[in-house]
């Protein structure tokens, strides 16, 4: 594929896992690195994203993961939660996802990404999450 060919597969891979929230990431770094947005369009999504090996939900899944060990990664992790909730993960998982990773990535981690799960999840109207104890 010629380099314009592969933005515009990873921009319609961007659009149906992220959607808006994607498309203002990348529209927030016109101004100051076009070639960073490119890269995430044209090889994060137009060749990671859109590799079979995985589905897109679990891909989301790896990704809160990963953005929650690193940590200070909560604007990130907003864009991805919204995206996690677009291809089929429900709240009661993401918020799974956050209490497994508190026993690998500490509490500290798993509280940040756990109340960024909440705003997104305020303004999707998804409050109050109920979730099993076992």
């Amino acid at each position: 594929m010629t380099r314009d060919e592969q933005f515009q597969h990873g921009l319609k891979v961007l659009q149906q896992i992220d959607g808006e929230a994607g498309q203002k990431v990348i529209d927030s770094l016109a101004d100051i690195s076009p070639e960073l947005g490119h890269q995430i369009v044209a090889w994060a999504f137009g060749d990671i994203y859109a590799r079979r090996g995985l589905p897109p939900r679990d891909r989301e899944l790896v990704t809160l993961g990963e953005l929650t060990a690193l940590g200070g990664c909560e604007p990130q992790l907003e864009v991805h939660i919204n995206a996690a909730l677009n291809v089929g993960l429900t709240p009661q998982e993401i918020v799974e996802t956050f209490l497994h990773s508190a026993v690998y990535c500490g509490m500290p981690r798993a509280l940040n990404a756990t109340f960024v799960a909440k705003k997104v999840f305020a303004e999707r109207d998804l409050l109050p999450v109920t979730s099993r104890t076992s």
